[in-house]
């Protein structure tokens, strides 16, 4: 039968990088493929990868049927496909597919002809001693994107390669110019002709057929430098090998980039908080204390900041990352032991268990080893259930822990040492709240509020929620249920602690386009007083940040209209907007606008009983004779909203810089209000802790 061979081909450039020596980013990826179906989306027919940066061949991963210029968060990917020709060649049918990267440009090839162009500050990805070749898996750590299909050559050039050089390469066959690596597929065992990566582990059921590399399902073939890097990268968990672990303190940079926040807590680096779910919070000896995820060249990690007021934040070295626990880091809690000691409980990713540390050192920089939790039922066996997220936490003298997933499961401790399984966390008599009870119970976090006992969590589907109730037989029996989230994940994985003059504090991780990675909600006070209604309320110690008071006294704008205020703007602000009882069928504030008053609009929707921002629509129902209490901060374009404290959300909308002001407008009737407004300081000037 004969095959048609197309190519593709994918250059990299040279540009210097921080330091004493100009790092060599110029290079060529190349590979003849067949995809087996032009509806799959997101595998690599060839990706170069260190540690958590990589770059690759990838097919139809933002555009199906299209093949792009892989890379690590899209850092080097062109995001905007819609000029790029869907591939049509069918599984039989071979196409050489290549890219390369020169200078900041970098070039995708199809069959020797310019697919794709677009310009990207590139990385070293060939020097490092311990980098890897992926195929089929676009990398190493990634959630998804398989490529089925067939690879029939494949080769890494040092250099980046010229049109007429491309088009010169056949399978199978020498070129001039000396390949960094080199896999043609034939023999029995993979090999790199170039002789780099001399260990290869396939998974998956992929296999060597007829001179090709065949992939299918979730099939995946690492080549790595070494045998154990092959192992690490193909096993239950897996991650790129990194060299050894340097302890490093994430730090903000000399040069802040413009879109960065001003007052939320979000990463800075090194590294990329993606996820960036806080984890592990405590009060302990005068500091308060917050993990959260990130991500580095080791795989996942939890970075440690601590403060004493919840505003601003230090960095600690991070210490709590795979090399010193053996396992990358996934979302837990933090709690006390009955001797007062502060513990952490959370999933040991690739470990397959949930894990324990306790803390050796006051100010929460050393932990011992990692101790996996093994439950048993009460007749000793193995239970039916999935280790994931857990919470732990002290009720008289027993410790119970969640293990969170779909169903959630419920086990209890004398001593954190012994558990016992006691099966579904929620109760058989829960009533219905519009939720099931096998739905997904991830990044779980139970404690007493008021009279009741709360599940703050999340659902991968739904969003962040949580159920009020109490126990019963020891199961969890709620009676109440509600969101907190209402977009995608843009207020997700809550975590909280207890202040020692009583109050809960709660965070979430705000996963929103535009800005660093890993941005904190700012701090969440909630209550639940005798009336059984959740009171959210901004932390209070925020009024620290506040200058520049400014009071519009009392407005009123007329029905379909707006009024501009004279004395307040800005795009780190907090306003105070108090509205009377009014008939108006919509009414708010808008904020970002430009010269003409046109802004993003915070709307009270009376009649639909919700609050609408953008694709937000939370619900928002107020008394007939009750004023309307807004508290709104703004942080470059992270909006975050606060209604009479008993409702709150977020939402990120990107303006133009010029466009600062903020107006008053109402329709369909007249609202009288009263505005006052701060400028607000910089937490990361103020970090001097």
């Amino acid at each position: 039968m004969k095959t048609t061979i197309v190519g593709l081909v994918i250059g990299v450039a040279t540009l210097p990088l921080c330091g004493a020596r100009a790092a060599e980013t110029d290079k060529t990826l190349i590979a003849w493929v067949a995809p087996a179906n032009l509806t799959q989306r997101g595998g690599s027919a060839l990706t170069i990868q260190n540690g958590d940066q990589f770059d690759a061949i990838v097919f139809g991963e933002l555009q199906p049927g299209k093949w792009m210029a892989g890379s690590n968060f899209y850092r080097r990917t062109e995001k905007a496909q819609e000029k790029y020709a869907r591939e049509t060649a069918d599984n039989k049918t071979i196409v050489q597919m290549a890219i390369v990267y020169k200078g900041d440009e970098i070039t995708v090839y199809r069959n020797g002809e310019i697919y794709a162009s677009h310009r990207a500050k590139n990385i070293d990805l060939l020097s490092p001693k311990n980098n890897i070749a992926v195929f089929g898996f676009r990398h190493i750590g990634s959630g998804g994107g398989y490529l089925s299909g067939s690879i029939e050559d494949a080769r890494i050039y040092g250099r980046a390669l010229t049109p007429d050089e491309i088009k010169s390469l056949r399978p199978n066959e020498e070129s001039e110019i000396e390949p960094y690596a080199w896999w043609d597929f034939e023999g029995e065992e993979v090999k790199d002709r170039a002789g780099r990566f001399a260990h290869s582990k396939m998974d998956g059921g992929a296999k060597l057929a007829g001179g090709k590399l065949v992939l299918g399902g979730n099939s995946i073939l690492v080549a790595a430098v070494t045998k154990d890097g092959a192992e690490l990268a193909t096993r239950r968990g897996a991650r790129a090998p990194a060299g050894p672990y340097v302890e490093e303190t994430p730090a903000m940079p000399e040069e802040v980039p413009d879109n960065w926040l001003t007052y939320h807590l979000g990463h800075p680096g090194p590294g990329v908080g993606f996820p960036g779910d806080p984890n592990c919070a405590f009060f302990y000896k005068g500091l308060y204390h917050l993990h959260y995820i990130y991500r580095n060249r080791h795989g996942f990690a939890f970075a440690h900041v601590s403060s004493k007021d919840m505003v601003t934040w230090r960095w600690h070295p991070t210490v709590l990352v795979g090399p010193n626990t053996g396992h990358g880091m996934f979302s837990g809690t933090g709690f006390f032991t009955k001797e007062g000691q502060p513990a952490i409980i959370y999933h040991g990713q690739g470990s397959g268990r949930n894990q324990l540390a306790f803390a050796l050192d006051d100010n929460l920089d050393k932990w011992t080893r990692p101790v996996a939790i093994w439950p048993k039922t009460e007749s000793g066996e193995e239970p039916k259930m999935r280790h994931w997220d857990p919470d732990c936490w002290l009720n008289g003298d027993t410790f119970y822990a969640i293990s969170g997933g779909s169903p959630p499961h419920l086990m209890r401790s004398s001593d954190l040492k012994e558990w016992v399984a006691l099966g579904p966390l929620l109760h058989e008599d829960m009533p219905d709240l519009g939720v099931s009870k096998t739905e997904d119970v991830s990044c779980a976090n139970m404690f007493k509020i008021g009279n009741k006992w709360m599940l703050l969590c999340i659902s991968h589907r739904l969003g962040c929620r949580y159920y009020l109730g109490d126990f019963k037989d020891e199961r969890y029996l709620p009676e109440f249920h509600a969101m907190m989230n209402w977009n995608g994940w843009d207020y997700f994985a809550p975590e909280s602690l207890l202040t020692p003059d009583g109050r809960r504090v709660i965070w979430a991780w705000c996963n929103m386009k535009g800005a660093q990675t890993a941005i904190q909600s700012l701090p969440r006070e909630i209550s639940l007083p005798e009336d059984g209604v959740l009171r959210i309320k901004p932390l209070r110690e925020l009024e620290k940040l506040r200058h520049h008071e400014k009071d519009e006294g009392k407005i009123t704008v007329k029905s379909d209209s707006s009024h501009v205020l004279e004395g307040i703007a800005g795009d780190t602000v907090e306003l105070s907007v108090t509205i009377e009882p009014t008939g108006a069928k919509e009414y708010g504030v808008s904020v970002f606008c430009d010269k003409d008053g046109a802004g993003f609009p915070v709307t009270i929707m009376p009649q639909g009983k919700a609050l609408a921002m953008g694709k937000t629509k939370a619900p928002c129902e107020l008394d007939k004779d009750e004023d309307l209490e807004l508290r709104i901060f703004l942080d470059k374009g992270m909006v975050e909203v606060f209604i009479n404290d008993r409702q709150a959300a977020v939402y990120m909308h990107l303006h133009d810089k010029e466009n600062v002001g903020i107006s008053l407008f109402s329709k369909g009737g007249d609202i009288a209000a009263r505005v006052k407004g701060w400028q607000m300081k910089s937490i990361y000037a103020r970090n001097t802790e």
